[in-house]
């Protein structure tokens, strides 16, 4: 079985947080107010996708310079 440390909120622990919750936020936008919000859900999906491709994330590049966060893996 593969645990995640949770020590801290490193840079791409807070990426799959960040995802997560637009997906949530995005199910139930539409669910209760149009379901054309489903394609939020869909830029979600396709970003995290790109990311485990390429290694390319914009949200996380957005993290780390508003924020600070450091990535726990390669740097």
């Amino acid at each position: 079985m593969y645990l995640l440390k949770t020590d801290s909120w490193y840079l791409e622990r807070t990426v799959f947080l960040v995802a997560g919750f637009v997906v949530l936020l995005s199910l139930a936008l539409a669910v209760f107010v149009n379901p054309w919000w489903m394609l939020l859900a869909a830029f979600a999906g396709v970003n995290l996708i790109v990311f485990a491709a390429t290694g390319f994330c914009m949200m996380a590049n957005m993290l780390k310079k508003f924020f600070g966060l450091q990535p726990r893996l390669g740097r």
